[in-house]
């Protein structure tokens, strides 16, 4: 298993990590298996998408607009409240297949970390098995 940090820079972004992913295949873990990945973060998540110029926008777009305003009750910042939500909606962690230590991913699939609280230091756990 490993801990990597990812720093992000702006309040809502799209981090493409499949490059970090898979070179800590390259390093560590069986030649084919699962590898697992999590953010230990809540106000953060991971997906998978296509990262053609400008669909990264275009998700963090719809994503803010998919929550209704409404009264949040977040004891600490009733405002940060969205980010929370739409992180758990999304999720902390993936599985994702792997061969000869390269994901198993589509064409234009890319492994991504999505955050909406940033910027931040964020901890990703990988682990292939």
């Amino acid at each position: 298993m490993r801990t990597v940090i990812v720093r992000t820079q702006q309040k809502d972004q799209v981090v493409d990590i499949t490059d970090t992913v898979e070179q800590y295949l390259s390093q560590e873990g069986p030649e084919d298996g699962l590898c697992s990945i999590f953010v230990a973060n809540t106000t953060c998540a991971l997906t998978t998408a296509d990262l053609d110029p400008g669909t990264d926008l275009d998700l963090l777009d719809a994503l803010r607009h998919m929550l209704p305003h409404l009264s949040y009750r977040h004891p600490h910042d009733p405002d940060h409240t969205p980010d929370h939500l739409l992180s758990s909606i999304i999720g902390p962690g993936l599985v994702v297949p792997y061969s000869d230590r390269q994901l198993m991913l589509g064409t234009w699939q890319s492994v991504i970390l999505v955050e909406l609280d940033g910027p931040r230091e964020r901890t990703l756990h990988l682990h292939a098995f």
